[in-house]
């Protein structure tokens, strides 16, 4: 089989010549480029005129002012002087007697001694009592279910006898107000404070809160005390 390309056409039969001229080429460019020289141009036939004409001229002064000198400093205030009072007055020392015992007093045995009780009569908060006010209908609930039906039988009461005032409806009064009332120790209920936006709505919720039915009262040691409790209303025009 013959080959396709010319034998007498190959490109690398005179690659080596080719390499050896360019790199002449690349000597001969850098020897010049390194031996040419440049000279600086001489500048000394050439003169320049300034023209200082101006220094001669005459500036006129400007007239001063008659300006009034500034006023002396006031002179600086004169020290105060210290009087310096006799203390003539007789301190007395009091005395602190000791409490200690010595070998020559009689220590006396003391009778039995009777503490009164004080009977008080604290608020206990709804939240840490240990034996909750009973709402009616809560009483056959366990123990540690009373807290959830206490809150519960107050908001289906609220619902039950709650009225928007027309009075409020008609001038657009809506709002909340916050109800702090005390279950007293005989069950009855006391309110002790009121806080709204608006009166009409502030009576309406006393209205409502009065007409809770009287309560089993909480027991804090097995003993009736007063629980304090809070509420919000919420009005609410559609």
């Amino acid at each position: 089989m013959e080959p396709k390309k010319n034998p007498n056409v190959d490109p690398r039969r005179n690659s080596f010549l080719y390499f050896s001229l360019g790199l002449m080429a690349m000597v001969v460019l850098s020897y010049v480029a390194i031996e040419l020289k440049t000279y600086e141009k001489d500048l000394s036939g050439l003169t320049r005129e300034v023209d200082d004409s101006f220094l001669d001229e005459e500036v006129p002064m400007t007239q001063q002012l008659n300006v009034p000198p500034p006023p002396p400093p006031p002179p600086p205030p004169a020290p105060e002087i210290i009087q310096i009072v006799e203390d003539k007055k007789d301190i007395v020392e009091t005395v602190i007697e000791s409490t200690e015992t010595n070998q020559r007093e009689e220590v006396v045995k003391a009778d039995k001694v009777v503490v009164a009780e004080v009977e008080e009569d604290l608020d206990v908060p709804f939240a840490i009592i240990e034996d909750v006010p009973i709402f009616p209908g809560c009483e056959n609930v366990p123990k540690d279910k009373r807290r959830e039906c206490f809150n519960d039988k107050i908001n289906q009461h609220i619902k039950k006898n709650f009225q928007y005032p027309e009075s409020a409806m008609d001038a657009g009064q809506s709002g909340r107000v916050f109800v702090n009332f005390v279950i007293e120790k005989d069950g009855s209920i006391t309110i002790a404070n009121l806080r709204g936006p608006y009166p009409v709505l502030e009576k309406e919720a006393a209205r409502i809160i009065n007409k809770i039915p009287k309560l089993t009262p909480g027991k804090q040691r097995g003993k009736a005390v007063r629980v304090p409790f809070s509420i919000p209303i919420t009005f609410k025009l559609d």
